[in-house]
Parts: structure tokens; C-alpha cells; sequence
């Protein structure tokens, strides 16, 4: 029998940019990231490198001619909906590719790549000039601090200046221009996105890496990517950032030198939510089929499971209602889901601050019996002296700030006025989380 076709169109992008042998950054970099995103990945290479995480070996520059076949060549055939160039290495090259992009009816992201994360250039000198006239084609451009001050020839070392070469930017002829934080003095990583009608600021927590390699082309992708799709410049940049954020916390740990940033961070963890789910439901089972009654606190037991990219409550799942003593033992007032859980999953995110590994939580009353218990479980248990607070960001503040070199397996909550005192369980996976539970579970039977 020969089935029917079912085709999908995706949005079409377009890099223009350099291959990197390496892998993490470049075209390689740009296609990992359009696929990751939902479109589907056109490219027009301009030129090689031989290089690695460790650096540059060679470059070989492609003549402009084969370069504006390959561009006529995509958009002939292809709806190009969104695109973004990247290294462009000579003069020549950016004059050939603001050519090109002068004639396109679509959005033009321009990330003008200058120098590599390993600190070698990728741009001759004298081709910096010619990108005011790229920049004058795009819908954003998208320099780092140092990038940014080549263009406007201003020092750029905090948010205020970074506000001021977007400025300066836009007034070249950019629709808008993002300046990236990431190489500013400040705390955190500010991003300041600049149009001729609003300034916006994003703000991330700076992750403590050097595997950024590749982070300016993902996150050029990924704009060009939702612009595809039909974002507006501020949406598709926010949802960017974001993406690039957790890119660089779950960072590739590949090759000698510092790794490379996780282009698919987003599908790997979209990948993972069903499992997660599963994994939690079974353990919500389990524990009700061992009627886990004695270990329930007064406000309740949740089971929460984080996702292995997981940042916020929303990407955890846990059982909605929590479990509950009842006169035929412990049972779920409901289902899980994700986001069902804020108090325990923040816990849980906390400590997967210092302990990536941890993704499954349980918290459970803390008695006499329940402390004595403890010291049969197979690890380290930690312990809070806060009394008198009962925020979420107190807890996140005990559990970043307590672990040690082991791996703790419980988490003690003191509570305090009117705070239940509870014992948060950890674990990996889900088949330590049930062991833990069963030990704790086993040795308060033994002292009723």
C-alpha cells in the first residue's frame, strides 16, 4: 500500500556566513539553531576556516561571484522569510552581500562578526568600513560591546553607552539595533535592543563559562528565525535571549578547548517533558500503593521532576494539589502537570543552581523519627538554620549556598512561625528518589 504525503512548510531562513570546522559556531551554528527553531535552513556560503574550540587556523574566502550564485540561487527557488549574515571576512564580501540583501523583501539581521570567541580576527580591517552601508540594509544589527565601538568609534563599557552606540546605529540606517552585554563590566548580562521609537533592556544573570563560543551566531539565528515566523523585532529578541541564556548554562562540553554554547538546548528539552511527566506519575503511584501517609506534612507532599534544561516552576512537573492523607492512606487530590508545583520546584531549581544533576524533589513532614531516618539515606543532608522566613527566595537562598562537595540527597527546613518544618528529598533520577523515600518510609514503621 503507498501512503499519501503529508507535507509541512516551515518558514524558510536564510545565513549568510562562514563555515566553522568546528562545529560551534558559523553556518553549522546558524542551521542547528534555524532547525531547532521551527524553519528550515537555507545558506550562502561565504568562506571556510580551518578551526576549533581552540582557535582559528586558516581562513579561504570564496569569490564573490560564487557567493551571489549561491544567494540567486536560494532566493529563486526558495520564500525567504527571515535571514542573517555573519562572518563576512573582506570588503569585498560586504559589498557583495549589501548588494544582495539591498534587492530582498525580507528582514536582514546583520551580526557583524569582527573577532572569534578564542580572540582571533575574522575580519580584515579595512572591511569595517564597509559594513555602515550593510548596517543601512538591516532590520537589526546585533554587535557586541567591542563590535559596537569599532562601528561608532564611541567606548562602550556599561548599559548607558551601549544605549548610545544603539542609538548611533539606528541612525545609520538600522530598523534597530541590539547591543549585546555580554562583554560589558556590569553584574549581570544587560542587553540593550534600541529602535528609532523605544529603548528596551534584557537582563539575564551572567552565567560563570567560557563555552560562549558560537553564542552571537545562535543568537542571530534565532531572531532571524522568529522573524520568519512573523515576530515583531522586540518579541523575537526577547524570546532569542532566552534561549540563548539557557544555551550557555547547558553549554556542549566538546573539544580541548572551553565547548561550545547548546544550539538545540530547546528541542532537547521539549524532548524531555513527556519522560519527565511519566516518570513523576509513576512516582506518585508508587508512593500511594506504599502509602506514604506517615512522611505527609500538614500542608501536603508534592512530587516535582524538573526537566534536565529546566529554569523555572513552569518547566517542572509535579502533582497538582499535592498528596494528601486521607482514611485510606495517602492519595493525589489530582493529576500531575507542569507548573503545578512553586514552593518544592523552586526548591528544587535552587539547588540545581550548584547540582545540575538533581531533577526529582519530594518534600516530607520532619519529626523525630523522620531525623533519625535520615542518617540511613545515602548521602549528605543539609541543613537550614532560617526560622524566620518563608519565601521562595529565602529557600533558593539556603539551598545555592549549602551544598558541599558531595552531592546532598535532603534538604531540612527549619519553617518558622506559622511554617511547617518539612525534610526535601533529592535525587538524579527517579528510582533514587523512591529508594530515599522507602528508607525513610521503612524506618518510621519501625519506631510506631
Amino acid at each position: 500500500m503507498t501512503r499519501n504525503p503529508a507535507p509541512v512548510t516551515p518558514p524558510v531562513a536564510l545565513t549568510i556566513a562562514t563555515s566553522d570546522s568546528g562545529g560551534g559556531a558559523g553556518i553549522q551554528a546558524d542551521l542547528k539553531t534555524m532547525e531547532a527553531g521551527g524553519a528550515f535552513g537555507t545558506s550562502v556560503l561565504v568562506a571556510t576556516t580551518a578551526q576549533n574550540t581552540q582557535g582559528v587556523e586558516s581562513i579561504h574566502t570564496l569569490p564573490v561571484e560564487e557567493i551571489r550564485a549561491q544567494f540567486d540561487a536560494v532566493v529563486d527557488d526558495f520564500a525567504v522569510r527571515g535571514a542573517k549574515t555573519g562572518m563576512l571576512a573582506t570588503t569585498e564580501v560586504v559589498e557583495t552581500v549589501t548588494e544582495a540583501t539591498r534587492e530582498a523583501d525580507f528582514p536582514v539581521v546583520v551580526d557583524p562578526v569582527m573577532v572569534a570567541a578564542s580572540g582571533d580576527r575574522l575580519l580584515e580591517p579595512e572591511a569595517e568600513a564597509a559594513y555602515e552601508d550593510l548596517i543601512a540594509e538591516s532590520a537589526l544589527v546585533t554587535p557586541n560591546a567591542d563590535e559596537a565601538e569599532v562601528l561608532t568609534d564611541a567606548t562602550v563599557e556599561d548599559s548607558a553607552d551601549a544605549r548610545q552606540a544603539g542609538e548611533a546605529l539606528v541612525e545609520m540606517g538600522a530598523d534597530a539595533a541590539l547591543v549585546k552585554g555580554g562583554h560589558l563590566s556590569e553584574e549581570d548580562v544587560v542587553d540593550v535592543l534600541v529602535t528609532p521609537d523605544s529603548v528596551e533592556t534584557i537582563r539575564h544573570e551572567r552565567v560563570d563559562t567560557d563555552a560562549t563560543h558560537g553564542s552571537g551566531c545562535t543568537l542571530s539565528s534565532a531572531i532571524a528565525t522568529r522573524l520568519a515566523y512573523g515576530d515583531d523585532v522586540s518579541t523575537a529578541v526577547r524570546t532569542s535571549v532566552d534561549l540563548l541564556a539557557r544555551a550557555v548554562r547547558y553549554n556542549l562540553d566538546v573539544g580541548e578547548g572551553p565547548g561550545a554554547v547548546h544550539h538545540m538546548v530547546s528541542v532537547r528539552d521539549q524532548a524531555e517533558r513527556d519522560p519527565t511527566a511519566e516518570r513523576v506519575a509513576e512516582l506518585v503511584n508508587q508512593f500511594v500503593r506504599q502509602d506514604v501517609a506517615p512522611l505527609v506534612p500538614e500542608v501536603g507532599m508534592n512530587v516535582v521532576g524538573a526537566t534536565p534544561y529546566a529554569e523555572v516552576p513552569a518547566e517542572c512537573v509535579a502533582v497538582e494539589g499535592r498528596i494528601t492523607r486521607t482514611l485510606d492512606g495517602a492519595a493525589p487530590t489530582r493529576g500531575v502537570r507542569f507548573g503545578a508545583s512553586t514552593n518544592v520546584a523552586s526548591f528544587l531549581l535552587a539547588m540545581r543552581e550548584t547540582e545540575a544533576d538533581l531533577r526529582f524533589a519530594v518534600n516530607c513532614r520532619l519529626n523525630s523519627d523522620v531525623r533519625a531516618a535520615l542518617d540511613e539515606l545515602d548521602g549528605p543532608v543539609i541543613e537550614s538554620d532560617r526560622e524566620d522566613e518563608s519565601t521562595d527566595a529565602s529557600m533558593e537562598s539556603d539551598a545555592s549556598s549549602a551544598s558541599g562537595d558531595e552531592t546532598p540527597v535532603a534538604a531540612i527546613s527549619h519553617g518558622g512561625e506559622g511554617i511547617e518544618p518539612m525534610v526535601f528529598l533529592l535525587a538524579a533520577d527517579s528510582a533514587a528518589l523512591a529508594d530515599r523515600t522507602a528508607t525513610l518510609l521503612a524506618a518510621v514503621r519501625d519506631e510506631e
